[in-house]
């Protein structure tokens, strides 16, 4: 590479990448750059661009900091704001002063997204049981979640600082409520650790529910990292990805042969530009090829027992959150790193179809059975030890009610609200932090965002103050410059 720019060879030098020429290069590399993409996917699930890293790309960073309690994430993020007063938080004091105007102490100074800060207090018609051991105060919307009420540690002190859906779901995913730019915890965990899956990526994301989720692919995206590490949405059914199945008449063969091709001309354009991005594409490729084979496989749920559809209420073919569910217990049995299932229409006002009525009871009638199901089967299986499972969205609802031609809902809450962990590394049948008597505020053990953003990576073997990456003159991290691991929360 003599014809290389001063700044390229110093790169070259910088990440020990030796002075070839083009005809040595093809010479001893098969497929050039693509079969070190190919073999690194192999080795350690990290693709050639993370080997092969702008100026920003810190070595040292990466990897296990300490001992990890998981292997694997899942994520069922229940978009929208799940109502906590209705599902997980009860509170008595509330339900006596339903109809009342909150006193002033409590919203004096505060801002909200519909509602008055005079608006009357809400108490839940939902009736509560303790189960297990614990005693955990689960709702009856969720008898099937309640079965495995010994196996959760709620929080019910969960906090953030954003109340509009699309920033407030950024700011729990990517650590900041911009809608451009910032790596999404997924790829910070990709990026840090890898993945050991061979043929599928290291972050997947599985959808339900009537759309996507407000703020779409940002909330799943690599930002400033290499792209590779972004999340790749799965649909459900006979293409799982959109594009990745052979044209007409092209067989096995002839795909494997253009691959190479392609790849052989994006190492030729990388020997030149030293573009990290193009070793990015040339291991996009070699995945795709490879999911050719891999992803039907993984979709096709006709191989699962009829006992273990059952369990999770899933249907071959039907796209559903029970579905997702099972999906990602296969996902992790492969090596996925991150799995996220996002499942929408959380978000109960008080405008017709979307109350605490029917419309709360549908999304729990859809999600309950898939949660327990996953907790169940990951467990029997001897995976829920290495799988960290996280429920919860980016938000809770208030203590007010609003009255829209008598269809009553809540509006958005960002000072407490409830999230609940399950699996790898969490002391379960525990509830951690208290709200007040009517749940407004956080009167015991405030746990916020960054906080669980810590405590996740730290469960999967990661300092959160080390992992970095450098953008535009400074270091960079999922937590920003805030987050503390949480404690009571570890086994």
């Amino acid at each position: 590479m003599t014809d290389l720019k001063p700044q390229q060879r110093d790169q070259h030098e910088q990440y020990g990448l030796r002075e070839t020429t083009r005809r040595h290069f093809f010479e001893d590399c098969r497929v050039g750059l693509g079969a070190m993409a190919l073999g690194s996917l192999l080795g350690d699930g990290r693709s050639a661009s993370a080997e092969m890293q702008p100026p920003g790309f810190s070595p040292g960073s990466r990897g296990l900091h300490h001992p990890a309690k998981a292997k694997s994430v899942i994520f069922l993020f229940m978009a929208g704001g799940p109502s906590q007063l209705d599902l997980f938080d009860e509170k008595p004091k509330l339900r006596e002063l339903h109809g009342q105007v909150i006193p002033e102490s409590y919203v004096k100074g505060k801002r909200f997204a519909f509602i008055k800060p005079d608006a009357k207090l809400l108490g839940t018609a939902r009736k509560f049981a303790r189960h297990g051991e614990s005693g955990a105060a689960i709702s009856e919307l969720l008898p099937h979640l309640a079965t495995v009420s010994d196996d959760l540690c709620l929080i019910k002190s969960m906090a953030t600082d954003v109340f509009n859906h699309g920033p407030a779901k950024l700011f729990l995913n990517t650590g900041s409520p911009q809608f451009m730019g910032r790596p999404s915890m997924g790829a910070w965990a990709t990026y840090g650790l890898g993945s050991e899956s061979q043929n599928l990526p290291g972050f997947v994301v599985l959808q339900s529910g009537p759309r996507g989720p407000r703020g779409g692919a940002p909330l799943w995206a690599s930002g400033f990292l290499p792209t590779n590490f972004q999340g790749v949405p799965l649909r459900s059914g006979k293409e799982a990805i959109l594009n990745l199945a052979n044209p007409a008449g092209v067989d096995h063969n002839r795909q494997r042969e253009f691959v190479a091709a392609v790849n052989d001309l994006n190492s030729l354009r990388h020997e030149a530009t030293a573009d990290p991005e193009i070793a990015t594409r040339i291991a996009s490729y070699e995945m795709a090829y490879r999911m050719q084979t891999s992803a039907p496989e993984l979709m096709d749920l006709q191989g699962e027992t009829k006992e273990t559809l059952d369990l999770y209420g899933a249907e071959p073919g039907k796209h559903s959150f029970a579905n997702n569910c099972l999906l990602a217990r296969r996902l992790v049995e492969r090596g996925v790193r991150f799995v996220q299932l996002y499942h929408t229409d959380w978000d109960h006002h008080g405008n017709a179809g979307f109350e605490l009525g029917k419309s709360l009871e549908d999304r729990c009638r859809e999600t309950d059975q898939g949660c327990a199901a996953l907790i169940k089967d990951l467990k029997q299986r001897g995976l829920l030890d290495q799988t960290l499972i996280v429920w919860g969205g980016e938000f809770g609802r208030t203590p007010q009610g609003e009255d829209r031609e008598k269809l009553l809902g809540r509006d958005h809450h960002i000072e407490a609200y409830t999230m609940w962990l399950a699996g790898a590394g969490v002391r379960t049948g525990q509830t951690i932090g208290s709200t007040d008597e009517i749940g407004y505020y956080t009167t015991e053990d405030k746990v916020h965002v960054h906080d669980l953003q810590a405590t996740i990576l730290h469960l999967l073997g990661i300092d959160h103050l080390k992992l970095t990456y450098k953008f535009q003159g400074r270091n960079f991290r999922l937590t920003d410059v805030h987050g503390n691991v949480m404690p009571k929360l570890l086994a």
